[in-house]
């Protein structure tokens, strides 16, 4: 199993990186815990949010391409794949999402 290192950025660095994912736009960040609140979109194993509520779908892919985005400059970096990158900050985002958040793993949902 390739295991991905946060060591070449500082701690520092790493906990700003997690506050873009989750909370770079002030506008952006409040609308994804509505999102989140209501179950209309939910995190995934995978690093990206899912649309449970059709009407949540153009959002999600605004959320999922900002995400994108920073797990690809992060896989650059290190030279490894940007979905590898997507599970490790998975599982910092869920850990750090409020309880009830709908959380999708191996296709299943639950709820945290």
């Amino acid at each position: 199993m390739l295991r991905i290192s946060k060591k070449p950025l500082p701690r520092i660095s790493g906990i700003i990186l997690l506050a873009l994912i989750l909370y770079a736009i002030p506008a952006w960040a409040d609308n994804l815990e509505n999102l989140r609140a209501s179950g209309a979109i939910g995190e995934s194993s995978t690093g990206y949010v899912i649309a449970r509520e059709p009407s949540a779908q153009a959002e999600a892919d605004a959320i999922n391409a900002k995400r994108r985005a920073i797990y690809q400059e992060k896989a650059a970096a290190q030279g490894i794949d940007a979905n590898q990158v997507g599970k490790v900050y998975a599982e910092e985002i869920i850990q750090k999402v409020p309880a009830g958040t709908w959380i999708q793993i191996s296709g299943q949902w639950r709820q945290k």
